[in-house]
């Protein structure tokens, strides 16, 4: 059951994207295409003013006065809601990899860091990247990360390659989230790393290039290759100190993949949603699309799988709000296993569907399935969620 305030922010937040958000859609992609990739786009911008006046910024943030003050579960929702199109996150100040460094920064940055960029971010003044993956190690996992934070008096000098920083194409990404080893001969391979706040602006911090995903670039936001050549930065801007990298990354990455999982689901429904409306508008040998039975049962099994997997994210972050994270390990492999393959399965129908139609950009699908497809390898690979999973459940978890 939803708290009143939770079904309010539900209520206003619903009405903003079905109001404001959505219809906006086609000029976000029309002044993305304009001019240079990489910039501030004026729709989203005045759309987050309007949506910070409303009150509805920051929703995310369980257990902080920062944020909204709602728990995992009366998120969720808002997560879906948000998940319509694109954009929609960041107009709420919602959106990756922004709302799992802010958690970071709630958790474990000191005064002074918070000061420094949790509270720009909070603000929506500035954005940040998560810079974890690497190209040259398998980065599924995370003690294989080759670079180094080497401690040389009071600074700590970084080193190394990174790759799908998402985040570091916006102008406004002042701000990384950097993790290295310090420690590569500790017998603990989960204490040799540690994560450190690295400004963009650091001498020896280069943007090498923008990843596409299927040919999407994803501006402006993107997905950045950067290399890390003897950056310097202070010793005060390392995360609760040295060793403690992983853990921040298992507390990071929780809530985050609860907020992926949300989102799919809202971009599952719009998906079934356009292929209803596709289907119900064609006819194809004397009869409407809508009224095959191939269709019939694709849209079934759609309803279906879209609200297997929502109750499955909802009881995962019921279980994060009652036992933690890590009690709720289980419940999250499940979730980042089931949702993304679900989302692309509804969405390759919808495609379907639409026929070659749906294979260009006269629709959003194309660009729908190139993020739930990512998605299926972002924040964890299925093998090794699969993998974790059945190991708990051989363990009697």
């Amino acid at each position: 059951m939803m708290s009143e305030r939770a079904r309010a922010l539900h209520e206003a937040v619903a009405a903003f994207v079905r109001d404001e958000v959505l219809p906006a859609e086609p000029t976000f992609f029309r002044e993305v295409a304009e001019g240079a990739r990489w910039k501030v786009i004026p729709v989203v911008d005045g759309l987050k003013q309007r949506a910070r006046a409303a009150g509805l910024f920051n929703l995310f943030l369980p257990e902080s006065e920062r944020g909204a003050g709602l728990t995992n579960l009366e998120y969720a929702p808002l997560a879906e809601l948000m998940g319509r199109t694109v954009f929609a996150p960041e107009v709420f100040n919602c959106s990756a990899p922004d709302t799992g460094n802010m958690e970071v920064l709630e958790r474990y940055g000191t005064e002074a860091q918070k000061q420094r960029w949790l509270e720009p971010l909070l603000r929506g003044e500035i954005r940040s990247g998560f810079a974890m993956t690497e190209p040259a190690v398998a980065s599924s996992d995370a003690t294989n990360i080759e670079a180094t934070i080497r401690r040389d008096g009071d600074d700590y000098v970084i080193r190394g390659r990174k790759w799908w920083t998402s985040g570091a194409g916006d102008p406004r990404c002042k701000v990384l989230i950097f993790m290295g080893k310090t420690d590569p001969s500790n017998p603990d391979r989960h204490r040799q790393q540690s994560m450190i706040l690295v400004p963009m602006d650091t001498p020896g911090v280069k943007v090498e290039r923008m990843l596409p995903v299927f040919g999407y670039d994803d501006a402006p936001h993107g997905h950045a290759e950067i290399t890390f050549d003897d950056a310097r930065v202070p010793a005060d801007n390392i995360l609760l100190g040295e060793g403690r990298g992983f853990e921040i990354a298992q507390g990071r990455l929780g809530p985050g993949r609860v907020h992926h999982c949300m989102r799919l689901i809202g971009l599952a429904e719009r998906s079934l949603e356009l292929m209803c409306a596709r289907l119900k508008s064609r006819v194809a040998f004397g009869r409407p699309v809508a009224e095959q039975s191939v269709w019939r049962e694709r849209i079934a099994d759609a309803r279906v799988a879209i609200s297997q997997a929502r109750l499955l994210v909802l009881h995962a972050a019921w279980k994060m709000d009652v036992e933690g994270n890590k009690g709720a390990r289980a419940e999250i492999a499940m979730i980042k296993i089931a949702v993304p393959t679900m989302a692309c399965q509804v969405i390759d129908h919808a495609i379907q569907a639409h026929g070659a139609a749906g294979l260009c950009d006269d629709h959003v699908l194309a660009y729908a399935y190139s993020a739930a497809r990512m998605l299926r390898i972002a924040d964890g690979p299925d093998e090794v969620h699969r993998d974790q999973l059945a190991r708990m459940v051989l363990g009697g978890r």
